[in-house]
């Protein structure tokens, strides 16, 4: 016999040994196992024996997804009294108005789009794929069609994209970065390259926004960050020195990040490996702050409010990294040639020593402030999607694609940010955004 049970409590294993217990949000269903009839009686005496207890083991078992047909049934009123009105076309006759759709007298209700969405843009799944997917399900959906959907659901969601946008520009900290990805171009035999920048509000305003550009020009940031102030955490791409200059119209500070700066030296361990290990044990020094300040803060972590915890921050931060930064500075000078140094200009450890001494104020500007990060690490963790969609989808169709591309990686990559299931997120919305004034 086969019954619907109600979930079982489950508790998290509090030592952290042995199988996790299942979470207890998920539906079960219980398999009652009993004896057979003729081994229910006692040997001994061959009375019937009676249940005295029970044993409960689980397994995990997977449910493939399945499509559905949703079919709206809209009911039509007619006056009885005004057949002749009815007959002629009469207004007494009324039908019930249907909800409206993501996509107008589309065939895919919102659950498909929003799993299409999410199956190319968080699970990175070509259309290709999935096209091969929904046929093991018996439909045969062109991924021409889901292209067309993508781009009209993102249309459709281009307000809170816009949104989210408005909102990262109300932080006081921006971390931004870019990425390259292949466009087709009908007028070339071969692809061009476009880009993808991300950009990370601070905690305040939790948003994560891609934009999507035909080049690498410095147009793409400085026209998204027009008229804004603040803190700009990135590389030392050339085409954001017009908007430390002003051109954007406000006040943007740079932060350089130090994991850049490390790749440098960490490059240069082959050709010099004494060196190498020098400047990697100095920047190891600074990170070695971050984790204190860190675990210092873990400690409080339900009591401190965010502004102390940025001011916890900097006072160990100008305690230990200001002296330790200007012993990195001191040692990077000495070896350099042209000081009587023995690392010559042109080496990789050269390069690296460049950089770093060009950048010097940049990197150092994080010690000034707790709310800044050491580095830009969070916005290339925010690129990695990209990066692995990008080995799968291989390309964009074309700069409309791009722009479709980075409308939805912004609404998943902010669902996942706040933890939020980016499929339930998206159906919920796509459900609602239809009937809901801009």
């Amino acid at each position: 016999p086969i019954e619907e049970s109600s979930p079982a409590s489950s508790n998290e294993n509090r030592n952290g040994h042995g199988r996790r217990r299942l979470p207890s949000d998920l539906p079960r269903q219980k398999i009652v196992h009993d004896l057979p009839e003729d081994q229910k009686p006692c040997p001994c005496c061959g009375t019937m024996r009676h249940v005295i207890g029970q044993e409960v083991s689980e397994q995990l078992d997977y449910v493939p997804a399945k499509l559905t047909v949703l079919e709206h049934v809209r009911l039509t009123y007619a006056c009885r009294h005004c057949e002749k009105q009815v007959a002629e076309g009469g207004s007494q006759v009324v039908t019930a108005d249907k909800p409206a759709s993501p996509i107008e007298k589309g065939l895919a209700a919102p659950g498909l789009l929003s799993y299409v969405i999410v199956s190319k843009y968080s699970d990175h799944l070509p259309l290709y794929r999935l096209e091969t997917i929904l046929e093991r399900h018996g439909i045969a959906i062109a991924r021409s069609t889901m292209c067309d959907w993508a781009a009209q659901c993102a249309d459709l969601l281009k307000p809170l994209h816009d949104l989210m946008a408005a909102r990262v520009l109300q932080s006081r900290i921006i971390h931004t970065d870019d990425t390259p990805v292949e466009v087709l171009d009908k007028n070339r035999p071969q692809t061009r390259t476009g880009r993808f920048w991300v950009y990370l509000g601070d905690q305040e305003h939790p948003q994560t926004v891609f934009t999507f550009t035909a080049s690498r020009s410095r147009d793409g940031p400085r026209e998204f960050l027009r008229g804004w102030s603040g803190y700009l955490q990135a590389d030392a791409f050339g085409g954001y020195d017009g908007i430390y200059a002003g051109e954007v119209g406000g006040q943007v500070t740079e932060a350089a990040c130090w994991a850049h700066a490390r790749r440098k030296f960490y490059e240069a361990r082959t050709s010099d490996a004494a060196a190498s290990t020098q400047a990697l044990a100095y920047i190891r020094l600074l990170y070695d702050v971050e984790d204190a300040a860190q675990q210092q803060l873990e400690t409080h972590e339900e009591t401190v409010e965010n502004h102390l915890r940025s001011v916890i921050r900097r006072a160990l931060r100008h305690e230990r990294a200001v002296p330790r930064l200007q012993q990195f500075k001191t040692w990077l000078q000495s070896q350099q040639a042209e000081r009587g140094g023995p690392v010559l200009p042109k080496s990789p450890m050269g390069q690296a020593i460049t950089y770093a001494l060009n950048q010097w104020e940049a990197l150092c500007v994080y010690t000034t402030d707790g709310h800044l990060a050491i580095d830009n690490n969070a916005a290339e963790n925010a690129l990695r999607r990209v990066a692995i969609g990008r080995k799968n989808w291989l390309f964009c169709g074309s700069d409309n694609g791009g722009h479709t591309a980075a409308g939805l990686f912004s609404l998943i990559a902010t669902c996942q940010r706040h933890t939020v299931d980016p499929f339930a997120y998206l159906r919920d919305v796509l459900s609602r955004s239809a009937a809901t004034p801009t």
